[in-house]
């Protein structure tokens, strides 16, 4: 449980994470869950498992990463790996600043307390603090990063709907779906799992983040004062309508295009109508063609639907410019 003060409560906001997307790439590569992961997996497992290989120590690096919940009940994921992030607008560069001012016992103390067994002889040699920022690059440089200009608007538009539902129904709603066993218990409790662990209490002018993922499963971090709690995010697996034999011929035209542009944030039909001067009806029609041509993806937020490009659109704007 966390024992969260009104003062937090109300402080407390949505964020996005890239370290969060690395650690459920990771994830996904190492404990394949989903046909989503395994999908994942046959993209990039073959990559990810030579280049362990090739570097000394990643191997039992990742291995002290992960207590597995099957084992003892108390899953476990190294805190390295689940920092909450600093700022509001958190970058790639931010979480390796942030992971560069551990040290190496920081890391090997963490890991301790994770696998709760002796450290592989790898991970007492110097230069362990260096071997988690390689890990994490790899992951972001070769399975995320050319794929973050999608993910973010994903991420971005889930937080778009939590925010008109936390309006509409508090905490209390917006919860229920951010991980099993998620809830508030009321005097200002929130159970963040079933293990049998002692309550934690936030200290007053804490922290609190509530972050989307690309993940089939959530966890929890904290470091300092700062926690965060991660969730699967909604319409993770958004999918693009059938495709027409038109493909991309349509997308010429002034207007189209406009609206296109518009969508490098997720948006409804009502604000690209206000933002281009055109009518709903021939917004609706020109987002018809785009989700048929594969540019745009979409998913609903309350009463709207949001539109935002695929880097397909994100690339025919590009060219356009």
């Amino acid at each position: 449980m966390w024992k969260v003060p009104a003062d937090v409560l109300a402080q407390s906001r949505f964020a996005v994470s890239p370290l969060a997307e690395v650690v459920g790439a990771l994830g996904a590569l190492i404990r394949p869950r989903s046909p989503e992961q395994r999908s994942f997996g046959a993209a990039h497992g073959a990559a990810f498992t030579a280049w362990a290989a090739s570097r000394e120590g990643v191997a039992d690096l990742v291995a002290a990463s992960f207590r597995d919940s099957r084992r003892d009940r108390a899953g476990w994921l190294a805190d390295y790996l689940s920092m909450p992030p600093e700022k509001d607008e958190q970058t790639f560069e931010d979480d390796l600043a942030q992971l560069g001012r551990l040290t190496d016992e920081d890391v090997r103390a963490d890991l301790r307390e994770t696998t709760q067994v002796p450290l592989a002889a790898s991970l007492m040699a110097p230069g362990v603090r260096d071997l988690v920022r390689d890990l994490v690059v790899w992951l972001w440089t070769h399975t995320v990063e050319t794929d973050w200009a999608r993910r973010e608007r994903v991420l971005r538009a889930d937080i778009v709907g939590r925010t008109a539902q936390l309006a509409k129904h508090g905490w209390g709603g917006v919860l229920r779906d951010l991980g099993r066993d998620r809830e508030w218990v009321g005097d200002g409790e929130l159970r963040i799992n079933r293990y049998a662990l002692p309550t934690r209490t936030l200290a007053p002018g804490s922290r609190l983040l509530f972050v989307p993922t690309h993940t089939d499963g959530s966890w929890v971090g904290w470091h300092d004062t700062r926690y965060a709690i991660y969730y699967p995010v909604a319409g993770r697996l958004a999918s693009v309508d059938a495709g027409s034999s038109a493909g991309l011929a349509p997308l010429v035209g002034s207007n189209r295009a406009e609206v296109l542009t518009l969508l490098d944030v997720p948006r409804s039909t009502s604000q690209l109508s206000v933002l281009t001067g055109q009518a709903i009806g021939s917004v609706g029609g020109h987002l018809k063609v785009l989700l048929e041509a594969g540019v745009v993806l979409r998913r609903r937020s309350g009463r709207e639907v949001l539109y935002w490009r695929t880097p397909l659109g994100d690339a025919l704007v590009a060219a356009g410019r």
